[in-house]
């Protein structure tokens, strides 16, 4: 009787529609068991499949190709070897980037603080540090310049506001006021050759400001950078140096060896930036003063001849120092241009 059971069970088979999809089981256990046997099985080209669920006595194998098209889910394909080399690289490439960069910053905190208290020897160019310096301080007084350029430009504008409203009023007195319409007249035609020429004024001001701007925000700021990218390579300069002459002090064993040749690598390639850096910046500061001197003889000679002229009433020289260097004036009723026109 057992022997019959167990004959029975060994035969029993997967049924199978004629479509290809396998008729739905009585216990969705099964579907499971299949997956896990298709997962763990050491040979992908046929599975076992127990009656009455995976373990059992009896096995009948039953190829894979014939269940291809049932609803069993694929495993998920495991990731190929190569991707995983590829992403490890990374990761060691990130791990090494910010290891150097720990090192790096350690040594500079340590050298910048030996610095700091008096310790650590310093490398200096007395020529190129006095140069840079200066640098610094006509820096600072351009920006004062420039500040007062601007609060005399606001307060002139102000002037000029005002100069336009009063002729406006004294105008429309010069209408209403018979008896007094010559005086209101020859004051109102006085305010606006006044607010006309405050007008011509203010473009050439307004110009002045705006060559000081470019000046000292854009050019002597661009060679500060590179000043700070020199001073930012002579920290690391000497931090290095340091670094190697206290190995060299220290006893000559291969495993100090390795780290003195390492350590006079990472030196020479310092030196290499700074000595680049320093160059560049000798070169920019040289550079910036001619710029300099020309930028502020055109400058200071338009401002001058423009406040001459204008205070001293003379309308005519006035427009020829405008046109001398080139300032167009806008006009107060031209409409601002579409923004197709500005592309």
């Amino acid at each position: 009787m057992s022997d019959g059971i167990m004959s029975k069970a060994a035969t029993m088979e997967i049924p199978i529609s004629s479509n290809g999809d396998r008729q739905p089981p009585e216990d969705d256990g099964l579907e499971q068991d299949l997956q896990q046997v298709m997962v763990s099985g050491p040979n992908l080209n046929e599975t076992s499949i127990v009656s009455g669920g995976y373990g059992g006595t009896a096995e009948g194998i039953i190829p894979t190709s014939a269940i291809k098209g049932s609803g069993l889910h694929q495993p998920h394909p495991s990731p190929p070897v190569g991707g995983e080399e590829v992403v490890r690289g990374i990761a060691v490439e990130k791990f090494d980037i910010v290891k150097k960069w720990g090192i790096n910053t350690y040594k500079c905190t340590k050298q910048l603080i030996s610095e700091r208290f008096g310790r650590g020897s310093r490398t200096v160019d007395l020529e190129l540090e006095t140069q840079i310096e200066l640098l610094r301080e006509t820096k600072r007084k351009y920006e004062c310049v420039l500040q007062l350029a601007r609060a005399l430009t606001n307060h002139f504008y102000s002037l000029v506001q005002t100069q336009h409203a009063l002729g406006d009023a004294f105008a429309d007195l010069s209408q209403k006021s018979p008896e007094l319409q010559e005086e209101f007249g020859y004051n109102a035609e006085t305010q606006k050759l006044l607010c006309k020429n405050g007008e011509t004024l203010l473009g050439a001001v307004n110009f002045f400001v705006s060559s000081i701007n470019t000046l000292v925000n854009k050019t002597m700021e661009d060679t500060l950078m590179t000043v700070k990218q020199y001073e930012t390579a002579r920290l690391e300069y000497d931090a290095y140096r340091t670094d190697l002459e206290e190995l060299s002090m220290g006893p000559r064993d291969a495993s100090t060896l390795c780290r003195l040749d390492a350590a006079q690598s990472q030196f020479q390639s310092h030196k290499d930036k700074y000595e680049k850096l320093r160059a560049d910046v000798a070169i920019k500061l040289k550079f910036l003063e001619e710029n300099k001197i020309k930028v502020m003889h055109k400058q200071l000679l338009l401002f001058h001849n423009a406040i001459s002229a204008y205070f001293a009433g003379n309308q005519q020289q006035l427009e020829q120092t405008l046109k001398q260097f080139n300032i167009k004036l806008k006009t107060p009723g031209a409409e601002k241009p579409s923004w197709l026109e500005e592309q």
